[in-house]
């Protein structure tokens, strides 16, 4: 009998804002451990919530984005368990009426287009951080992240294979890129995702035991560990064997997934209503409001680059899935109007650049009227390719313009033909042996020639006009 994957994923999405959930504690990343908690996100007896407007907000605009409908009540509620790394012994989340429900992503996937449909869209806090050592006798605590403001994506049973998994991930991740509303950094934590996977015969509509994947801390290892479930699941029920619904996790170094804990079920978690923080309807007009900030999502960026730019279908996808790249090709096009020059540099020298230094382009130092500057003198035949891409790196190292860097050291090409036909006879008459070597047909002494000729005008001359001047003078 053949069977077929079912896939629901959960994507856990850390919301930009410079406080917590609930309380007035900064979020910002990487400091002091336990330097950045207070009585409310610790819940010390006493203590209140406050809901995070900015979190709030947040929320809304993806949940619109996603296609989704806004809760007309909104309400949280307590999420009681134990765990080392949850200092109130509860989770302030959302169960029965979180912030928005039933939305769909369109994906690409296998070159066909396939609807994923969005489950629910809810808000909580996030937990704290075990640091574990190695072989040592306990866990190090750090509370910083306790409290966090936490996004839950959770999608309907509708992916059916890893790659379908994989093309979700990348394009919600871009979504939410475009958004704002989050650095979606997988290495901070910023975005992470469990998986919910399931086997079934082909063409059955009835759910097998679910198994939780967690512990995956890229897109490719969701890939990994589901191509392996997929195929442990597989072989178990073709054995005869009856899985268990459980949660396991993900083991990179090994490539397995190794059993964590039976799974629990929504009542082992005790839902109740937060009693600290009381049903509230959002006014319409203020979810509209939210609307209207919500940008050119990439599905439509890309349409129109199709239509205006014309270029290729990879080049469209490339720019589009970075919003700061989409923009800066854009603006760089303001100055420079030559849509698939810029796309090629923004695709090569500049991600190269992007991917070595671990940063965004915004960040490179490099703006898009410099790049456009830059790209108009190789076409004005003031430097060439190769020196404007050495331009680039030493601007981008000085953090300067690169035009700035070709005036500061004269990197300007010599182009002028009058000038050059000058410089070509001197040199001629100094190597008369190499010209008639050259006419006596080796080939090589016009690579000696040409070679003295840039020696003479200290690199500066521009290869196309002096091959032009020296076929015309040795009579070719």
């Amino acid at each position: 009998m053949k069977y077929e994957p079912v896939i629901g994923l959960e994507v856990h999405l850390q919301l930009k804002t410079k406080t917590k959930a609930f309380c007035g504690c900064s979020t910002l990343f990487g400091q002091r451990p336990n330097s950045q908690s207070c009585p409310v996100c610790l819940g010390l007896p006493g203590s209140l919530p406050k809901l995070n407007h900015e979190a709030f907000g947040h929320s809304i605009k993806v949940a619109l984005a996603l296609h989704c409908s806004v809760q007309k009540e909104i309400k949280f509620d307590r999420k009681n368990y134990y765990y080392p790394d949850l200092p109130k012994n509860f989770q302030i989340s959302q169960y029965d009426k979180p912030v928005a429900h039933d939305g769909f992503v369109d994906i690409s996937s296998c070159g066909k287009i396939k609807k994923i449909r969005i489950k629910r869209v809810h808000l909580e806090e996030d937990a704290g951080k075990l640091i574990h050592q190695t072989g040592g006798p306990y866990s190090l605590f750090d509370c910083n992240r306790a409290g966090m403001p936490l996004l839950e994506i959770v999608t309907e049973p509708d992916i059916n294979s890893p790659e379908e998994a994989y093309d979700y991930l990348t394009g919600l991740k871009s979504i939410l890129k475009y958004l704002e509303v989050s650095d979606c950094d997988m290495e901070k934590g910023s975005l992470r995702c469990d998986a919910n996977i399931s086997v079934r015969p082909a063409g059955s509509d009835k759910l097998g035991s679910k198994v939780e994947l967690k512990n995956m801390n890229s897109f490719k290892a969701v890939r990994l560990a589901l191509e392996h479930e997929v195929s442990r699941q597989m072989e178990a029920v073709s054995a005869g064997e009856k899985l268990q619904q459980e949660t396991r996790l993900w083991d990179a170094g090994k490539a397995v997934t190794l059993l964590m804990r039976t799974k629990e079920e929504a009542h082992d978690y005790r839902y109740f209503p937060e009693p600290d923080l009381v049903p509230f309807v959002p006014d319409p007009s203020y979810v509209e409001d939210i609307r209207k900030t919500i940008p050119e999502m990439p599905d439509a960026k890309a349409k129109r680059f199709k239509e205006r730019f014309n270029l290729s279908d990879y080049d469209i996808a490339v720019l589009v899935s970075d919003k700061a790249a989409a923009d800066y090709f854009e603006k760089c096009l303001e100055s420079y109007d030559n849509p698939k020059t810029v796309a090629n540099w923004i695709m090569g020298d500049i991600t190269a650049q992007s991917n070595l230094k671990n940063t965004g382009i915004r960040e490179l130092g490099i703006s898009p009227q410099g790049l456009a500057e830059l790209l108009k003198m190789i076409d004005g035949q003031l430097i060439s390719g190769k020196m404007a891409k050495e331009v680039l790196l030493e601007a981008i190292e000085k953090r300067c313009e690169p035009a700035q860097i070709v005036r500061s050291k004269g990197l300007e090409q010599l182009s002028d033909k009058g000038e050059l036909e000058k410089i070509v006879k001197v040199i001629l008459g100094r190597n008369e042996k190499s010209v008639q070597d050259y006419k006596g047909g080796k080939k090589n002494a016009l690579t000696f020639i040409i070679g003295q000729v840039m020696r003479e005008t200290k690199g500066k001359a521009n290869p196309a006009v002096i091959n032009e001047i020296l076929k015309k003078s040795l009579g070719e």
